[in-house]
């Protein structure tokens, strides 16, 4: 068995019982803690300083008496004062680093009963770091007399080993989880194991978290359930500021971002503090942020970095501490190639990087919405709908099928919704109501440029024959021709990795080849106009 080591401090007021015989009737920490037979020391460490070294002496020959079986090992610790927290630290860490611990043949224990509240605090975070292999060893008195021994009890701060404690983490996170979905049970296993990662983020890290997906994707609703879920930690307390940065454009995009002094320009009558101020000690959602000017995103990486930014037209800096959260539907990555974004804040804001799937990604998490949204519709009107079966099996078979484009996502999709529930007669969805909706939809689809405006030229016939999968991977080959100077360029960015296996590699040949299984060329995209 491993010897059992206490390291703790001399209590100048617990420890001191004087020096007759009176001494062993009262309950001194340092000694009782060396005559417990079911926890017996074979070495006491005790930190005094030198205004205490006679207590310190007496109690070590007390121990010596008592427990003849332990040694007693005086380490003078002297503080100028011990409730500054950083000189506590300092000082015990500094221990700890000279400390020949061997935590393969001695078990540690960090007596905390006696010292300042400040080293109590300290030898946790000592031992909670491990920086200190040990447990934590609290004592206290009994209520019979000439008990000087009195009880202790062993803290393990591995919490993995109090299952209950365990158990009530891990209903906490999926409480978590369960909020940052918006309270509906998702089916989509992708979409789960992001949110999961996103908890674990939200709970560790202040660092800026990049949100990635199409308009309507959840981006806004997810920012603000994740400062929810921050200022319910305490971990936040200013307010949630939300902008897009589609709307900001030149100046007015520097004064409502970091404020502007007293006549910065014409019409600045009095002074803004900007959003970057309002957001001061809570979170700042930048919708869109590829939108902005490449001037607005210098200032702001600045702004994230050193957390001081100059208001515009000022020549004093203001400071502003915020959790940061950005959206974009942009390829980021393609416009720092193109120089239309910086790629040093790029980099700062891609830390945490998530991508919310499409709606028709999460084909699976439609039926589970739709009780969502008549819940929220019911919340908001005050006005309860429902479905007749048979027409919500016909909504759900046009709502799942690849004919759904559902461009809008999310949002498109409960617009729907609240266009079913507000026709219902006495609250029923049935079959009318429904047919209706699908053809509004239909049309709506339609008018966008056939099935899908992101395959055009593309006949509607083709698309309604897609599969899924081709149909993702068409729309993701024709968004790269768009960006294209020419189908040689085109070819090269699809390929970039295969074709360096490959001696002679022709990527217009490629390219050429597999658009022509849908029917189209490279000149008939351009003369459509999207290139």
């Amino acid at each position: 068995m491993r010897s059992k080591v206490a390291i703790g401090f001399l209590g100048t007021v617990l420890d001191n019982g004087g020096y007759g015989a009176a001494r062993w009737r009262k309950w001194r920490p340092s000694v009782g803690i060396c005559r417990q037979p079911q926890l017996p020391l074979a070495r006491l460490e005790l930190l005094h300083d030198n205004h205490h070294r006679k207590l310190a002496e007496q109690t070590a020959r007390d121990i010596a008496e008592a427990s003849p079986g332990t040694e007693v090992r005086l380490h003078a610790l002297n503080l100028e004062d011990p409730w500054d927290f950083g000189e506590m630290y300092s000082a015990l860490d500094d221990f700890a680093g000279r400390y020949p611990f061997d935590a393969d043949h001695e078990d540690y224990l960090l007596h905390i009963t006696t010292g300042t509240h400040v080293a109590q605090i300290c030898w946790f975070l000592l031992a909670e770091s491990r920086r200190i292999p040990a447990r934590l060893l609290q004592s206290s008195p009994t209520r019979q007399d000439n008990d000087f021994a009195g009880l202790v009890s062993v803290i393990d701060l591995d919490l993995a080993r109090y299952d209950r404690i365990a158990s009530r983490f891990a209903e906490q996170s999926e409480d978590t989880v369960a909020f940052l979905k918006f309270g509906i049970a998702t089916r989509n296993p992708r979409f789960n194991r992001m949110i999961e990662q996103i908890e674990r983020v939200a709970a560790r890290s202040s660092a800026p978290i990049l949100l990635r997906g199409p308009t309507g994707a959840g981006k806004s609703q997810l920012a603000r359930r994740l400062y929810e879920v921050k200022k319910a930690r305490h971990q936040l307390a200013g307010r949630f500021v939300e902008v897009n940065c589609a709307t900001l454009r030149g100046d007015s995009a520097m004064s409502a971002l970091f404020g502007h002094v007293k006549g910065a320009f014409t019409g600045a009558l009095s002074e803004r503090a900007g959003l970057l101020r309002g957001a001061d000690d809570g979170l700042l959602f930048l919708d869109e942020i590829g939108e902005l000017g490449l001037d607005e995103q210098a200032m702001l990486l600045k702004a994230i970095e050193e957390k001081r930014f100059f208001p515009f037209g000022g020549d004093r800096e203001a400071t502003s501490d915020f959790q940061l959260v950005c959206g974009t539907m942009r390829d980021l990555r393609q416009w720092v190639r193109d120089g239309k974004f910086r790629e040093d804040l790029y980099a700062r804001i891609n830390l945490w990087n998530f991508e919310l799937p499409a709606l028709a990604e999460r084909r699976e998490d439609i039926e589970p919405n739709l009780e969502f949204e008549l819940a929220r519709h019911a919340g908001e009107q005050g006005r309860h709908a429902r479905f007749n079966a048979e027409a919500r099996r016909g909504y759900l078979d046009f709502a799942l099928s690849p004919q759904a484009r559902w461009p809008g996502n999310f949002r498109e999709l409960s617009a729907s919704v609240t266009r079913m529930a507000t026709l219902a007669d006495a609250g029923r969805i049935d079959d009318a109501v429904v047919d209706e909706e699908i053809q509004r939809l239909r049309r709506e689809w339609q008018d966008e440029g056939g099935d899908s405006a992101a395959l055009a030229p593309l006949s509607a016939e083709r698309q309604a024959a897609l599969d899924l999968f081709d149909r993702a991977q068409l729309e993701a080959v024709l968004r790269v021709c768009r960006q294209a100077d020419s189908l040689s360029d085109a070819g090269r960015r699809l390929f970039a990795v295969s074709r360096l296996d490959k001696a002679n590699p022709n990527d217009a040949d490629r390219l050429r080849k597999y658009l022509a299984r849908f029917g189209l060329s490279w000149q008939a995209i351009r003369e459509s106009g999207r290139v």
